[in-house]
């Protein structure tokens, strides 16, 4: 039997399946419907990725090996070395012990900050390889040995390689840097209000200017301290990107890291010569920076200005701060609420983190199915930075078994809150802020947002008046003279209404 290398047909048509594979998940993942069946081939695609590079890349399995039909061919120069082997199972052992565990305990509140983690993790892996492969070329199959007539004996470094090499580094350590401080805010260790440094957009251009030069300089000198400043650099410029981004945006800057964590695979899989992490690579990112366009049209955002970092407020925000408690408002209870949804002809349920936060998804689809009981019409109006991360909502609507044709987006059913009798808000702040529309110094102007204000009721569930939204801006809502504030958590809250709708 042919022995099978990394370069053979074999490795190149499982590295193809496995391609394959990928797109069919990202085209699954696409649709709530299809989301099981996106994940199946994406673990299929990737068990093929991961069985090919192991068999291709035994260590000791090319020691001295000739093709078969070579007059040097011996098949008993196969000689892999077993230790490294154990080595290589047991690292992968842990880290699917460590995955399985943490996929079972994690609750879907903290999914956002899982993810901020595995994007930091992919970049620290790409700065580690593009480490590895800098330290020891000739491993790496990108390098020839050079013997000058003076000096010692050198490792030449392919230009082509070094560029692949500085751009996975870079992307990798920007990645890094910017994930961790993304899992800082999502994880509340850091605040969501946008951290706004003098002089930052001359700051940012700056070092990425730098780094750019330097990576084109790198192509002429392998010198180690161009490496390691292009590293250093990096990792800089990956936490000035983030840091003045504020807690409404974040779900966009999900996206974007995760765009980064592919393009920076895509660099050190050509580096290895590795196919699968090429085409993994450029469809992660391509596939992330799509989204992030998206995410960026419906908040009204810039494109280029989210790449370049700190499109929040360019000021503090003359709206950010602690509610206005001091305006009169209207309290009511789960009675009032029940009594006035089951009255309704139509009744749209607008859900946001703190719905994630109270775990209250699987409440609230009961309530659903109590008020269609009486005969009301009941919609779902997701936001698309409804939550911490992209899809968030949707994800735990689709946990609860909420019918899919109830669920509708936010240019899909704005129109129909004018002519909806009730509003029901449920840990939803920011997104349904009509600050974003009219001042100009609030951190969410600009966003569109729902315009659950227009409706002829709003009920609006809030653990307290004191409290304001991730962004940090309280809500004119809450005042409204149609507007009946259900101060509880929200699982109980909507506990309390079902009973009462009974």
């Amino acid at each position: 039997m042919e022995h099978v290398t990394a370069g053979s047909s074999y490795a190149a048509l499982a590295y193809l399946i496995a391609g394959v594979c990928f797109i069919l998940a990202l085209r699954g993942l696409s649709s709530p419907t299809s989301s099981q069946r996106g994940n199946r081939f994406g673990m299929i695609g990737m068990t093929i990725a991961v069985v090919t590079t192991l068999v291709t890349h035994v260590p000791g399995a090319d020691m001295n090996y000739a093709p078969p039909g070579h007059p040097a061919y011996n098949p008993l120069n196969f000689a892999p070395d077993w230790l490294t082997i154990v080595e290589l199972l047991a690292a992968i052992g842990i880290g699917a012990v460590i995955g399985l565990v943490t996929a079972r305990r994690i609750a879907m509140t903290a999914m956002p900050q899982l993810v901020a983690a595995f994007h930091s993790l992919v970049g620290l892996a790409a700065v580690l390889v593009a480490a590895a492969a800098f330290l020891n070329p000739m491993a790496f199959g990108i390098a020839k040995l050079v013997i000058p007539m003076i000096g010692q004996p050198f490792a030449f470094i392919e230009p082509v390689s070094r560029i692949e090499m500085g751009l996975g580094v870079a992307i990798g350590a920007i990645t890094f840097s910017g994930s961790v401080i993304a899992f800082l805010k999502l994880n509340g260790n850091m605040g969501g209000s946008p951290i706004l440094l003098p002089g930052r957009h001359l700051l940012n251009l700056g070092t990425l200017a730098a780094i750019l030069l330097l990576v084109v300089y790198f192509t002429q000198d392998q010198s180690p301290w161009v490496f390691w400043t292009i590293t250093a650099l990096s990792f800089v410029i990956g936490f000035l990107l983030i840091i003045p981004i504020g807690g409404a945006d974040m779900p966009v800057v999900v996206s974007m890291l995760n765009s980064y964590s592919g393009w920076a695979a895509a660099a050190m899989g050509f580096t290895l010569h590795n196919s699968a992490m090429i085409i993994t690579g450029a469809l992660v990112g391509s596939s992330g920076a799509i989204l992030s366009y998206i995410m960026c049209r419906a908040m009204n955002r810039s494109f280029i200005s989210v790449i370049a970092g700190g499109f929040g407020a360019e000021t503090g925000g003359g709206s950010a701060g602690a509610a206005k408690t001091d305006r009169p408002w209207k309290r009511g209870s789960a009675e009032d609420a029940a009594f006035l949804m089951s009255q309704a002809e139509q009744v749209i349920i607008v859900p946001g983190y703190g719905m994630a936060v109270a775990q209250a998804q699987h409440v609230l689809r009961e309530m659903g199915d109590k008020l269609k009981d009486h005969g009301v019409r009941v919609k779902y109006a997701i936001h698309p930075v409804a939550g911490r991360m992209p899809g968030h909502m949707n994800v735990l609507l689709a946990e609860a078994n909420v019918p899919y044709d109830e669920v509708f987006e936010l240019e899909d059913i704005n129109s129909e809150f004018a002519q909806t009798d009730v509003a029901f808000v449920i840990g939803a702040n920011d997104v349904t802020n009509p600050a974003a529309k009219t001042d100009k110094t609030s951190p969410i102007y600009g966003m569109p947002v729902l315009d659950v204000e227009k409706a002829k009721t709003v009920l609006f569930i809030k653990r307290s008046m004191g409290g304001v939204g991730y962004a940090g801006v309280d809500n004119d809502v809450f005042y409204m003279d149609n507007t009946m504030m259900l101060l509880a958590d929200a699982k109980k809250m909507v506990e309390e209404i079902v009973k009462s709708l009974d």
